[in-house]
């Protein structure tokens, strides 16, 4: 995704915005941190892993960055509800519970 020209037109070159996905995806999953002891034997199990995490980032968990002020309460956001995916936040049982078919 970062590698597409329209991407970089929009951010520029600084890979910082790279790094920082990077670095949150190594904090959401054990598995891509070096030296670790969860690990994934066979690569379909690492990315079913990487794909669960990234479901959960973008539809259950809010980020700080994304909150606004609503009268005298932050309103806490997730991705998803950003770019009008969805209206509200997910829980784990509501994401489990749903089927996603694969495009590849």
């Amino acid at each position: 995704m970062y590698g597409k020209e329209e991407v970089i037109e929009y951010l520029g070159a600084n890979l910082s915005y790279v790094d920082r996905t990077q670095l949150t995806s190594r904090q959401m999953n054990g598995r891509l941190v070096r030296k670790t002891l969860s690990f994934s034997k066979k690569g379909r199990f690492l990315e079913a892993s990487c794909i669960f995490d990234y479901w959960v980032y973008n539809l259950v968990r809010t980020v700080s960055t994304l909150r606004y002020k609503e009268k005298y309460k932050w309103k806490h956001i997730s991705p998803a509800m950003k770019a009008g995916i969805t209206d509200h936040l997910w829980t784990i049982e509501e994401l489990l519970k749903t089927v996603v078919s694969s495009s590849t």
